[in-house]
């Protein structure tokens, strides 16, 4: 910094947090001020104590340098830093920005203080006004503010230089999975206080409505005035009343000095609106700061939502309400601006998380633009709101660094100081993978002291014993504990604190796997309260791929929403980490969101959707159900503060053999945690008396009107109940298994006993792999399959036995656990169809395969799916709570999931039967099944998925590749976490099923 009397090297001094940076404070200076954001003068010098150039080039603010040209590119690793310099040094090639521009300081500004405010910038922040230094701050993700009033002038020109610093030793404590980046990342402005101002307001509104606002007052250049005052009006509660009792207590206790003055307010609101994520009431506040003579000096706006948390025994409260926490962790994300998001984008954000069923948000790893925690108090989320500490790579070293102590108090200090106003933040977290040593309980001291009136929790804190009440957490927030872990704690006797798990259920490709089966354990064992998925999004960067410039924005692009289902423009494709020469890297683990990167939802929020519903669906029990077309059915809502007068349902009722039929419902009036239970919709099963086949009841709710997060008529839930069961498998098939003879001129069972049939571009075989998931590689599956030889099956025919009708063919499958023998029969069916009957017998030692079932290759030409089974998305055979019964279509490039790294995608649980057609002529192929069966359809063999990398790598075939199981092995989250549970895996044994292709 040029001038600067520091002779520190502040990127490489970590007892130097900051320099003439302001205290932290919760006035919203955002409005009125003078925004300074859009493009700067920019230089990237390769270190910070690098010369200057004439050069300078363009840069816009807010944004990150590595997502603008700058020729330092993103960079992606997991836990471990990108340089191997120990704490806290930082590397000689230093990418350090240098940005520059003019203001001109309005002239109504005479007499007023000047601040300026930058919002946030990685990772060292050195400010220069008029050539003179003012200031400098760390901390990537929280404000900067540096008094400027003594190097500016109003009405005049100025220049403003802010210096920024990639890598320091703050940098070992950013160290969270996530790109790194380079840039100031939120906006800067600058704003003018009267020289007597609010330098903090502090607000108390318990679910009481019991009102007590604190508020400090600062005088510029000398003491305070005598005579001045705060005055406060509500909405609901009119003209706040001065404390007066307070007043005489801090006068007595010299709490007033001739530089600093509090004040309190107090008011009830009568018959108040608790806020709570469902119901998320806010109250308007205005506090105004009065000079002697009773003109107004300052004011300040909030939204006040009242409400009340606390831990009564294992149970974290709201409003007195045991509430499940459904949550998500939630990073900074663009995929085009990397960290810096906008405050629609925000919303969108938040909007989709509640669309899906989400309650609650864990700020990971660091605290949000203050613009969401607004749209969080707004739209009804609870946060979790978190420390910018993760020293991921150091942490044994760093918890105990007292040369670090400054920097993790006066982190988890600042954001409780910036944010401890907003309702929708009911928990504080001291950081993220951190160990735990004293910094923290220092940290955590601090925090207790200054905001009692609501829990923190730091994962670390309680790894080693989660019945240690004495540790630096109140609750018990483990990362990717089974689900056999957390019930036996709650079953031990020893639970001491709410167990909510802070990460759980890695989110990467495809994956979130028994996520039901968590939450079914959840609702129904005390002590455990809920968890955070990780995370929401793929954390997919577009690039080029024609000139490998990196990352940038195709001509005409409108925003990141113009890709469709995660597939991006031609020459373009989401990156991750090693897609711009980083290294060392961590590959694909930046894709483990819970949509894609341009914010489409995966089939996992389908899933989430569902479990979290509010209107649950079940059979009276008071009825000898669950078959059978008399009785009630029960209808619970499952909400803790709401009643359903806020949502509309259709009933939709789908017959296996018959078209799909709706009728209107009534929602009963019930209250939070209550049922009722209500007649069959008689007319509507009336007109299917005499459909066939299975029948499913739906009820399918929508939003009755315009919701702040989704309009009107949003789809909120689809919870069934089976009706009817499908036909017993002695009577399958049905129709045409006897009569039929073999038409040479339509199928041929050749001597190798494999089919050739007009339908089928490549005979049915046994498939045993599917192509690695996230899961299966980083979980080890994958290769467990390999030392099998399950990905390089070699079919070697036994015999093929002719008795007139039907054809038996037997086969040996070699692999390193032994042979596999499998079966065939084929039987003629009247009208051209065909029956095939299949066994397979695993040997003892091939356990744990990934798929038992058929593969085929159909003709070209085939454009459309249509069946009955569980859709319209994806599900599998751990996570398919968010696929109802029904009857489903979609266009062949629809059913396929374009995961950022390729991987098996595309299955359908519970298929009953299914035509692939022709879009052009209607004709096609159509197979029924002896029961409900995973089945995928797609145009890529597994082979080309498991060798591709990247989407645009894959080229489709014209055809289909069908799979049809018999079994299929759950998806799980061992990426990052547990395994799928033993009654999803495959075992050694006999596997029977058949299955009818007809022409159509």
């Amino acid at each position: 910094m040029t001038g600067s009397p520091m002779t520190v090297r502040p990127w490489e001094s970590p007892e130097l947090t900051a320099w003439r940076r302001l205290p932290m404070h919760a006035v919203d200076r955002r409005s009125g001020g003078l925004p300074l954001d859009g493009p700067w003068r920019f230089q990237l010098l390769p270190a910070p104590d690098a010369p200057l150039s004439e050069e300078w080039t363009e840069s816009v603010v807010p944004g990150s340098w590595t997502t603008q040209d700058t020729g330092d590119l993103p960079w992606y690793t997991n836990w471990r830093m990108p340089w191997p310099e120990f704490p806290p040094l930082s590397p000689a090639a230093n990418p350090t920005g240098v940005y520059e521009r003019e203001f001109t300081v309005p002239a109504d500004w005479a007499g007023r203080r000047v601040v300026l405010h930058v919002g946030a910038a990685e990772s060292v922040l050195m400010a220069e006004v008029n050539g003179r230094p003012v200031g400098m701050g760390k901390d990537s993700h929280l404000a900067s503010e540096f008094d400027i009033t003594s190097a500016v002038r109003p009405g005049a020109a100025g220049t403003v230089r802010l210096t920024v610093v990639k890598w320091s030793d703050a940098s070992h404590i950013e160290d969270q999975d996530q790109w790194w980046h380079g840039g100031i990342t939120r906006s800067v402005f600058l704003y003018a206080t009267d020289p007597l101002w609010l330098a903090d307001v502090r607000i108390t509104a318990p679910a009481d409505g019991r009102l007590m606002v604190d508020a400090q007052v600062r005088a510029a250049g000398g003491p305070l005035p005598e005579g001045w005052r705060v005055s406060g009006q509500m909405e609901g509660a009119g003209e706040l009343v001065p404390d007066q009792e307070y007043a005489e207590w801090c006068a007595r206790e010299a709490r007033v000095s001739d530089f600093l003055g509090e004040a309190r307010l107090r008011a009830t609101v009568p018959d108040v609106r608790a806020w709570s994520a469902e119901t998320p009431e806010l109250y308007g506040l205005t506090l105004r700061l009065h000079r002697p003579d009773g003109s107004v000096a300052d004011t300040s706006r909030h939204r006040i939502g009242f409400r009340t948390v606390e831990i009564t025994g294992k149970d974290l409260l709201v409003n007195g309400e045991r509430v499940f926490i459904r949550g998500v962790n939630r990073h900074d994300f663009h995929p085009l601006t990397g960290r810096t998001v906008t405050a629609g984008e925000m919303r969108a954000d938040l909007e989709t998380i509640k669309r899906f069923g989400f309650n609650a948000v864990r700020t990971s790893h660091y605290p949000n633009d203050p613009a969401l925690l607004d749209l969080a108090d707004e739209l009804g989320l609870y946060l979790v709101d978190e420390a910018n500490i993760e020293s991921h790579d150091h942490a044994h070293e760093l918890a105990d660094d007292p040369r670090y102590l400054a920097a993790f108090t006066e982190r988890v200090a600042r954001m409780a100081l910036r944010d401890k106003n907003h309702p929708s933040v009911i928990v504080w977290s001291l950081g993220n993978e951190s160990d735990y040593g004293a910094n923290h309980d220092a940290a955590a001291g601090w925090l207790r002291r200054y905001d009692p009136t609501r829990p923190l929790q730091y994962e670390g804190a309680a790894k080693t014993d989660w019945s240690s009440p004495e540790v630096a957490s109140d609750i018990l927030c483990p990362m990717y504990a089974s689900l056999d872990e957390i019930t036996a704690h709650a079953a031990s006797g020893e639970q001491t604190k709410p167990l909510i798990l802070c990460e759980y259920s890695h989110a990467m490709g495809n994956s979130n796997g028994t996520l039901a089966d968590h939450w079914a354990a959840i609702e129904t064992t005390p002590g455990l309260q809920g968890g955070f998925i990780w995370e929401f999004w793929d954390h997919g960067i577009l690039q080029r791929t024609g000139d490998g410039d990196g990352p940038g924005r195709p001509a005409g692009l409108a925003g990141a929403g113009a890709y469709a289902d995660g597939m991006t423009a031609a020459g373009y494709r989401w990156a991750y980490g090693g897609d711009f020469g980083d290294t060392p890297n961590d590959g694909a683990f930046c894709a483990d969101g819970l949509v894609f990167p341009d914010r489409t939802p995966k089939p996992a929020m389908y899933e989430h959707r569902e479990i979290a519903a509010p209107v649950r669906l079940s059979h009276a029990p008071s009825h000898g159900l669950p078959y059978g077309h008399d009785g009630d059915v029960r209808i619970t809502n499952a909400q803790h503060f709401r009643d359903l007068s806020w949502l509309s349902a259709e009933w939709v009722l789908s017959s296996q053999d018959a078209a799909t039929r709706t009728a209107p419902a009534v929602l009963p009036d019930v209250p939070p945690g209550g049922s009722a239970d209500v007649p069959l919709p008689a007319g509507l099963l009336a007109a299917a008396a005499g459909d066939g086949g299975e029948m499913w009841l739906t009820l399918r709710v929508t939003t009755r009107d315009d919701e702040p997060w989704a309009p009107r008529g949003t789809e909120v839930c689809t919870p069934q109940v089976q009706l009817r069961r499908r036909d017993t498998p002695a009577a399958w098939p049905a129709a045409g298994a006897e009569g039929g003879a073999w038409d040479e001129d339509w199928a041929v069972i050749g001597a190798d006993g494999l089919l050739r049939h007009p339908l089928l571009s490549s005979p049915p075989t046994l498939s045993l792999w599917r192509a690695p998931t996230d899961n299966d590689l980083l979980g080890g599956a994958a290769d467990h399959w390999h030392r099998l030889g399950l990905d390089r099956l070699v079919r070697e025919p036994v015999s093929v036995e002719r008795a007139g009708g039907p054809v038996t063919v037997r086969a040996t499958y070699p692999t390193a656990a032994g042979a596999v023998a499998h079966e065939q029969v084929f039987t003629p069916l009247s009208g051209g169809g065909l029956l095939v009957e299949e066994t397979a017998v695993l040997p003892e030692g091939l356990a744990d395969a990934a798929r038992v079932g058929t593969v085929f290759e159909t003709v070209s030409g085939l454009d459309r799916m249509e069946w009955y089974g569980q859709g319209p998305w994806e599900t599998y055979p751990d996570r398919r709570a968010g696929g109802p019964v029904g009857h489903h279509r979609a266009r062949m490039d629809r059913l396929f999931t374009p995961y950022l790294r390729p991987q098996e995608s595309g299955g359908r649980s519970g298929v009953r039967d299914f035509s692939l057609l022709s879009e052009e002529t209607g004709a096609g192929l159509t197979v029924r099944l002896d029961a409900p069966r995973q089945v995928s359809v797609t145009r890529h063999r597994a082979s080309g998925l498991a060798a591709a990398t990247h989407h645009d790598e894959l080229v489709p075939l014209p055809h289909c590749v069908v799979h049809l199981d018999a079994a299929h092995r759950g998806l799980g989250t061992a990426s990052c976490g547990p395994d799928t549970l033993p009654r999803y895996r495959l075992g050694a044994g006999t596997y029977r099923w058949s299955w009818t292709l007809r022409p159509l």
